[in-house]
């Protein structure tokens, strides 16, 4: 009976301690997210990576690099997270004055990327890619081509060819306006209209969008025009779906809009400074992006080598400064936020360098974290929601 009873203790207590240590192991597990990097690199080096991030510390660890072809310096990932495209920013492919698309699988395991095929994007220096709300179709902007287009998805995730192209025309009063130059796509929240910001000829433009057909009509009026030499470069919906918000490259400010769903078109609220009054020096706007639960809006200012944070009016959309914060590194090209909305990630391009920032998620200010992985020539960071293997 003894025997029996210290058997029953034992093996209770062995139960308990492996629950706790698959406790923990499933506690630390959802900590870690996957970070897919594009960067800027040569056809036959490894180009497309990814990293593991510990939200609990910012810390960054190398899981793999791929061959992702030449310049893969913007990606996009499906809903499902089972394919990643990429646009590949050069002027030629094939003979071609193009560049081109990819598209890619994942592996559900590993994060490891498997290549299914390329496209032209129909225009020299593609920088932006984004896909329709109910992946049916890929979204391109091709900046010396000064021209989008759209690619629809095959059942297995990869690119068709071409199904539309439209060619901007215009230009504008600064050196960089010498022509067209549209620089981000994306569709709006209700999958009706995709929206193509034009650092070239101070607009965005609106197209009523056919996912089936994967066609572009474009609308007689523009979504918006900005200030003339602004050079509007990224464009980003706030979650409730009536505000957006415009980074103007060339006049280093931000543009805070209300759309009109019904036509596909925006109305400016205001404009602000990205960079302090005091400030210079060089600086080129890049990237921007509002918090999941939209209370702050954030922008990267290359030359300045900053992250401008603002907080977000909720009834009127005006920005109130909060904070720049220095990105620990040289030229932010694109940055990325968790989705818990706890960290950010920021791209450096020059200093080859990816830096990490807590959120104070009542503020809206960063603090960097200490940690930093060397990658060559980032461009683009996207966080995946949870990490590959843990659903």
């Amino acid at each position: 009976m003894l025997h029996s009873l210290q058997s029953f203790l034992l093996a209770l207590v062995l139960t308990t301690t492996l629950a706790a240590c698959t406790s923990v192991r499933q506690k630390a597990t959802k900590n870690e997210m996957m970070v897919y990097v594009g960067t800027y690199a040569k056809p036959d080096a490894e180009s497309i990576f990814a990293y593991k991030l510990n939200e609990e510390t910012g810390e960054l660890t190398r899981v793999l690099g791929v061959k992702g072809g030449e310049n893969p310096s913007f990606l996009t990932l499906s809903a499902d997270r089972k394919h990643l495209y990429a646009v590949n920013e050069t002027t030629e492919y094939q003979g071609q004055k193009s560049g081109a698309v990819s598209a890619f699988a994942i592996d559900q395991q590993t994060g490891n990327l498997t290549f299914l095929n390329q496209q032209p994007s129909l225009g020299g220096a593609p920088c932006y890619i984004s896909l329709d709300h109910q992946n049916k179709v890929a979204l391109v902007a091709n900046y010396v081509g000064g021209n989008v287009a759209a690619f629809p998805l095959q059942a297995d995730g990869s690119l068709s060819a071409s199904s539309d192209m439209d060619q901007h025309q215009g230009k504008g009063p600064r050196k960089q306006q010498d022509a067209a130059h549209a620089h981000c796509i994306i569709p709006d929240p209700d999958n009706e209209y995709a929206l193509a910001v034009d650092l070239g000829i101070d607009q965005i433009v609106s197209y009523k969008l056919d996912k089936s057909a994967g066609k572009l009509e474009r609308q007689a009026q523009p979504a918006f025009a900005t200030k003339a030499g602004a050079g509007p470069r990224h464009l980003t919906f706030h979650p409730n779906k009536r505000f957006a918000y415009v980074i103007n490259e060339l006049n280093a400010t931000m543009t805070s809009l209300m759309y009109n769903a019904g036509n596909g078109t925006f109305t400016e609220v205001e404009t602000v400074p990205t960079i302090p009054s005091d400030y210079t020096g060089e600086n080129a706007c890049a990237d921007v992006h509002v918090s999941a639960d939209g209370k702050f809006l954030y922008g990267s200012n290359r030359g300045h080598n900053s992250i401008v944070v603002f907080a977000i009016d909720q009834n009127t959309n005006k920005l109130t400064l909060v904070q720049h914060v220095s990105v620990q590194g040289n030229w932010p090209r694109n940055f990325g936020l968790s989705p818990s909305g706890k960290t950010l990630l920021v791209a450096n391009q020059r200093s080859n360098n990816i830096t990490t920032y807590k959120v104070d998620l009542q503020s809206g200010k960063l603090t960097f974290t200490g940690h930093s992985a060397q990658v060559p020539s980032p461009v683009f960071v996207q966080v995946v929601p949870g990490f590959p293997g843990v659903k």
